[in-house]
């Protein structure tokens, strides 16, 4: 893990728990394939995921009720099932 990566997303996300989970989730979406955000010269996943925070393309969003924001989710996945012409598939 790259230090400098570390401290200038540390400075983004004072909150070492918040950071800790985003950085782990985003190294994770990347490890199964998802694009970088932003160039870098590591092929690390998580010093990937700290450098994208540190320049402000990741951030924490909290909810206020996180029941709604998974209700969200859900409807949103049920919309795009429809959408995709399968009516018996349901959401997540």
């Amino acid at each position: 893990m790259n230090n400098e990566y570390l401290l200038r997303a540390k400075e983004v996300i004072p909150d070492a728990k918040t950071l800790i989970v985003l950085a782990s989730k985003r190294a994770r979406a990347l490890a199964y394939g998802a694009r970088p955000m932003v160039r870098c010269k590591d092929d690390n996943h998580l010093d990937i995921a700290l450098l994208e925070i540190a320049e402000g393309k990741l951030e924490a969003v909290f909810g206020d009720a996180p029941e709604e924001d998974i209700l969200q989710q859900l409807e949103a996945a049920r919309k795009n099932a429809a959408a995709d012409g399968e009516p018996g598939k349901k959401g997540i």
